[in-house]
């Protein structure tokens, strides 16, 4: 947030339901930009990111990034699965997790949404947290992903949308799970 009060850039927060500061959640957001951490950051809640082993590899940032979230790199099932522990830990310390469930950078044509992995869903219904899905909407306009790092200055947006319970599904409902949440946020990158 000091960064782009600096920069003299206006997060814009609209929260569809208030978030209960007594509550643990899941942030599962769509990833189309850098500037997407730094903008998730505002939650206004304890939160531990998951984030790829590549972040870990910038100066400074990378090292108290990995001293204080938790990394993965998907392309080693060890990983994942040390990262999905560390996932079930963050809130036996009393905090919620944000995530990218697309997984990194992915998609080519921002905001179509990459489809999502599902380790976030498994946690949320394991742990019976509630998902609060995010969209940002803006992020991708204003710092693409074209290799420029040349930002477009206007006012960005983040929308924390209504939470979803997950105590009603299964383990063996997942992929349901997995796709009312990119249906919301789908949704409403299509109205923005």
């Amino acid at each position: 947030p000091i960064l782009f009060f600096l920069w003299g850039i206006k997060i814009v927060k609209e929260y569809r339901e208030p978030l209960d500061k007594k509550l643990q959640y899941i942030f599962c957001a769509n990833h189309f930009s850098y500037i997407d951490i730094p903008v998730m950051s505002s939650i206004p809640l304890a939160v531990v990111f998951v984030g790829e082993m590549s972040i870990s590899k910038i100066p400074l940032f990378g090292y108290m990034y990995r001293k204080l979230h938790v990394l993965v790199d998907r392309q080693s099932n060890k990983s994942r699965y040390e990262a999905m522990k560390d996932s079930l830990e963050v809130f036996d310390r009393g905090f919620s997790l944000a995530i990218f469930p697309e997984g990194g950078i992915i998609s080519r044509n921002p905001p179509e949404l990459a489809a999502f992995k599902r380790g976030a869903f498994r946690v949320a219904i394991e742990r019976n947290i509630p998902i609060v899905p995010v969209t940002l909407p803006y992020n991708y306009i204003f710092l693409p992903d074209d290799g420029k790092f040349l930002p477009s200055y206007r006012s960005l947006k983040i929308i924390f949308h209504e939470k979803i319970e997950t105590s009603s599904y299964t383990e063996a409902e997942i992929n349901r799970l997995n796709k009312r949440v990119f249906d919301i946020i789908a949704g409403e990158l299509v109205k923005e």
